[in-house]
């Protein structure tokens, strides 16, 4: 297992072949420290395990690595389904003012589409995933004040990535001085 920069490993994400409407995440506190824990994952992408804290209100900082090749059957019941109580997106950004403006276009068609039409609240979501061309999107299970018993399980699960992670992620905190205050 190979411990890398969380942005990376969003990297990974972000150009998987995966379907993006596959994924699935749980996040919630990070168990024993600072910071917060979340779990990827896709049937054919595997699951990735990323920590994170905020040095400060703009910065994110955070390790992860990708713990298990596909989502199994032991793995599969401790990742949300689509009735789960949220949602997430990951975003790529667009590479030049041509890019924007074509997905602003798509966006505003879909919400104008969806504003005279009946719909749902994961039917407008996916569309406006879609819209964006976001390469992950899907149902999250997520506690930003604990921690969901899914993802206690998949700490303990993959116990040794957790500990490991967790021991890089504290040599990050520590490195930033955050237990001094914003800098």
């Amino acid at each position: 297992m190979r411990v890398r920069d969380w942005q990376d490993i969003l990297e990974d994400v972000v150009e998987s072949d995966a379907d993006p409407n596959g994924w699935r995440a749980v996040a919630g506190d990070r168990r024993g420290g600072p910071g917060e824990d979340m779990f990827l994952g896709h049937p054919s992408a595997g699951v990735y395990q990323l920590k994170t804290f905020a040095k400060n209100p703009r910065e994110v900082r955070g390790v992860g690595s990708r713990v298990a090749r596909k989502v199994d059957d032991e793995l599969d019941p401790l990742l949300p389904t689509d009735d789960a109580g949220g949602l997430f997106g990951v975003n790529d950004g667009v590479d030049d003012e041509e890019e924007a403006k074509s997905r602003a276009k798509s966006l505003e068609t879909v919400l104008e589409t969806h504003a005279d039409a009946p719909t749902t609240p994961d039917a407008l979501f996916e569309d406006v995933m879609d819209a964006l061309d976001s390469p992950a999107f899907g149902p999250m299970e997520y506690d930003m004040y604990d921690r969901p018993e899914e993802l206690e399980t998949l700490g303990d699960t993959f116990e040794e990535a957790d500990e490991l992670l967790s021991t890089e992620l504290d040599d990050l905190i520590e490195e930033s001085d955050v237990g001094r205050g914003f800098h």
